[in-house]
Formats: C-alpha cells, structure tokens, sequence
C-alpha cells in the first residue's frame, strides 16, 4: 500500500508563499499521477492541481497563475508552489496519488492526512 505525508502548511499573510511537498513511500508499482486538493471549513473538497506521469499538469481555475505543481519520481514527491496567498485559500491541503502496489493490479486512489494553510493577515 501507498503512504503519503504532506508537509509545508503554515500561517502566512495575505501575498506570501508557501511551498507544500508530499512524499510517497510503501509498496509502490507505479503511480499515475499526483494531485492536491484543498478542503475549507464547511466546504467539499476540490481538485486545486494535478500531474500526470507524463508531466501534464492541470489547475483549478482559483489557482492558475499563482500556484505552480512539479513532482519527482525518483524521490516519489509531489511539490506545490503557492504565491500571492490569498484569504479565501485557506484550508486543509490534502495530497492525492493514484498508484497500484504491481504492474498487474489496478489503480486505485490513496490520500494523506492534510496539512493546513491559514492566509490571514
């Protein structure tokens, strides 16, 4: 099985940055790809990014322009560049890995416990 234990969330103002990282380890066959996504005080949780193995990344409306996604397969990590922070992007930033533990098994989706950013100023 796939463990995954994000890391960089903080208190920060309104402008700042943060840089989020989430680190894969278990039994790991391939991963497909890696994603964020966020979840505000009585809100569902959303997609913020995603990348693929093939490098193509995709981005919630919200974010494009300010956050940047990038990953690194030989230290199985996937990092999340947020600048010019705003308020409403407070939340619980949880990382997302669609893996399967042997070539033979199917894909299947594995999440990390969150780590929180609070904007506030």
């Amino acid at each position: 099985q796939v463990q995954l234990v994000e890391s960089g969330g903080g208190l920060v103002q309104p402008g700042e940055s943060l840089r989020l990282s989430c680190a894969a380890s278990g039994v790991i066959g391939s991963i497909n790809a890696m994603g964020w996504y966020r979840q505000a005080p009585g809100k569902e949780r959303e997609l913020v990014a995603g990348i693929t193995s093939g490098g193509s990344s995709n981005y919630a409306d919200f974010v494009k322009g300010r956050f940047t996604i990038s990953r690194d397969d030989f230290k199985k990590t996937v990092y999340l560049q947020m600048n010019s922070l705003k308020p409403e992007d407070t939340a619980v930033y949880y990382c997302n890995a669609r893996a399967r533990p042997r070539i033979a098994s199917p894909y299947r989706d594995y999440w990390g416990e969150g780590t929180l950013v609070t904007v506030s100023s």
